[in-house]
């Protein structure tokens, strides 16, 4: 059976350059879309994605929002563009903040960026935001990377109670980490947010301690997990188990076609 399905996307080719990561989702999304499904993606606006190269162009009616974390706005845009050779819409979300002129874990001299934690936060809220704006509403929703690991939490806790993800299944999808700094003291402070307050958020068997942490958050509200490479954190890997959730993993050696026959069963189950 078709469904909607979200990827919420850390690197995606040819939009920033290849990697195992961003080769998966360009190639799984595009497959997952030719078995039948109809399929979105967003992405974050990396400060090394050439906009006129990539044609990129500002959503008007969807950029303008404010995202308010810890008590600080913080605008959001929205940009757009076509996943090439395929008729994949992928929305870029953008801050002056957080991703203008600044590249993902690390800057151009490896020194890993301080607020990354903010930044997940920020971007699980603003596409989520935008989703709802789209009136798009996805049955599944496939969580890649550490930047979109904030979401499940987010769709299963503030915003249960929005139609828009009413019935949407969450999977996440697990690389090996590139953030290597231990979380904030005020990471709970960053979640909280409408009637989920920090009180909550430190009620869950969780720890928001070590980067790994933030992979188990993302676990802990989702409906099933991708071992997307065999260099996982096998803690996590542990976590994922004892939480029963349905697993599949990606082999690095297969090709992506049977890599992305996995991930389309495990959609079509849940």
């Amino acid at each position: 059976m078709a469904k909607k399905v979200l990827f919420i996307s850390q690197e995606i080719t040819p939009f920033v350059p290849e990697s195992y990561m961003s080769k998966l989702g360009r190639n799984i999304p595009h497959l997952i879309q030719e078995a039948g499904n109809e399929i979105r993606a967003f992405h974050p606006k990396w400060g090394n994605i050439n906009e006129r190269r990539n044609q990129l162009h500002e959503v008007i009616r969807l950029s303008g929002m404010n995202i308010i974390i810890d008590e600080t706005d913080h605008p959001l845009l929205i940009k757009v563009a076509s996943l090439p050779s395929t008729k994949i819409q992928v929305y870029f979300i953008d801050n002056e903040d957080f991703f203008l002129k600044r590249l993902a874990a690390c800057d151009k001299d490896g020194v890993e960026y301080n607020d990354n934690y903010e930044r997940a936060v920020f971007y699980g809220r603003s596409v989520i935001e935008t989703v709802k704006k789209l009136r798009w509403y996805p049955d599944i929703i496939v969580c890649e990377g550490w930047i979109s690991a904030v979401t499940p939490f987010l769709i299963k806790t503030i915003y249960k109670d929005e139609p828009a993800f009413a019935t949407t299944k969450i999977i996440s999808s697990l690389h090996p980490l590139d953030i290597t700094k231990p979380m904030p003291d005020k990471f709970p402070a960053f979640l909280a947010f409408r009637n989920v307050d920090i009180e909550e958020i430190n009620s869950y068997p969780l720890q928001y301690k070590q980067p790994t942490d933030i992979q188990k958050l993302s676990l802990y509200f989702s409906d099933a997990a991708i071992i997307a490479s065999n260099e996982v954190d096998p803690s996590v890997v542990d976590f994922a188990k004892k939480q029963n959730l349905p697993l599949i993993a990606y082999n690095e050696s297969d090709d992506y076609a049977t890599n992305a026959a996995k991930l389309d069963q495990l959609i079509q189950q849940l």
